[in-house]
């Protein structure tokens, strides 16, 4: 994965992802960057805050958008 905003993260690799068991619960996603700091995300399309939409990709993704 990498952060199109902070590409001096470098790349980064899910460690952990934890889903609530409550109905609407929320889904974390924490991504150990290349810079050695751990990050947690909001992994939900249906929430505004998602990693998605804050510019967090997978890398095979991130090559086709910088072509």
């Amino acid at each position: 994965m990498i952060h199109l905003r902070y590409p001096q993260w470098g790349v980064g690799v899910v460690v952990e992802q934890r889903s609530s068991t409550a109905s609407g619960g929320i889904c974390i996603a924490r991504v150990a960057f290349r810079d050695g700091v751990e990050r947690s995300f909001i992994n939900d399309l249906d929430n505004y805050n998602c990693c998605y939409y804050t510019g967090v990709r997978l890398q095979e993704d991130s090559k086709s958008i910088h072509r």
